[in-house]
């Protein structure tokens, strides 16, 4: 995975833990990847596949601040390095910035693209605001009906906090009625405390005396009773039409296949997340 934007981005959800990560770096005067380490980022990502199928991944802050040409170089690097392997790409945005031009580029090259979304209006504004203060949701919503204009494969990933995770069948009929027939929800656990660099947000190894749940932090009962209560209504119509990460994940583990996230296998390797800059 690929951030070649690294934590910037043109939204300020309260819950972010990336956007504050900035701080860290101080001396830098751009956020965004070099065409020189995208090449070099390219051609030996392809060369350490040990696969014939080859998948990018882009990511943010948000990824298509670093503009369509930027993409548009990537797709010529993978042709030119990738020798005729089969080669995918996905990208996650929030779709403030989709167009018509960036939808047409990502049918073209059979993107695959993530849209950050937290469900209805209402679940949805409580936290994933504009760096004004206003809320996204319309904005997103147009994004999706310009993708599903263009037939672009698109699915959503979904933040469960305090608020959303209390209407589990409202949330899931919103996302089967927008068309999205593959759905994530992560849920959020975050812990604010102090740390030596000055960021709020804690990692598993930090361990300050002031540490305390953020308060947008997931119920881990209401998070189960999400689970209880979307399978409900999925398992009555919705099986083998709409899909669920967990349920196909869960599945996968149970007739002994490889589930599609390795959260959920026996084994789980290392994930490289690449920044802006190489880190």
């Amino acid at each position: 995975m690929a951030n070649p934007v690294g934590p910037l981005c043109n939204m300020d959800c309260e819950y972010c833990y990336y956007i504050e990560k900035t701080a860290l770096y101080q001396q830098r005067k751009s956020f965004k990847m070099s065409e020189e380490l995208l090449e070099r980022f390219v051609e030996s990502y392809i060369q350490s596949q040990t696969t014939p199928f080859i998948q990018f991944t882009w990511h943010g802050g948000e990824s298509l601040l670093r503009g369509i040409d930027f993409y548009r170089k990537a797709i010529k690097f993978q042709q030119q390095y990738g020798r005729g392997r089969e080669i995918s790409n996905s990208i996650q945005t929030n779709g403030l910035l989709l167009n018509d031009e960036w939808c047409r580029f990502f049918k073209e090259n059979r993107f695959l693209v993530g849209i950050s979304i937290d469900g209805p209006e209402k679940m949805h504004d409580y936290y994933r605001k504009d760096c004004g203060g206003r809320g996204t949701f319309a904005r997103v919503m147009r994004g999706i009906e310009l993708l599903r204009k263009h037939e672009v494969d698109f699915n959503t990933l979904s933040v469960l906090h305090d608020y959303n995770v209390r209407y589990p069948v409202e949330v899931y009929r919103f996302f089967r009625e927008i068309g999205s027939q593959y759905m994530q929800f992560s849920p959020i656990v975050e812990r604010l405390g102090t740390r030596r660099d000055g960021l709020e947000l804690l990692t598993a190894t930090d361990q300050p005396d002031d540490s305390e749940l953020a308060s947008w932090s997931v119920d881990p009962v209401a998070y189960g009773q999400f689970y209880i209560s979307v399978f409900k209504e999925w398992v009555k119509r919705d099986v083998g039409r709409y899909y669920v990460q967990l349920f196909d994940a869960t599945l996968a583990c149970l007739v002994g296949e490889q589930p599609g996230v390795c959260l959920y296998a026996k084994t789980c390797g290392h994930a490289l997340a690449m920044e802006h800059n190489g880190d």
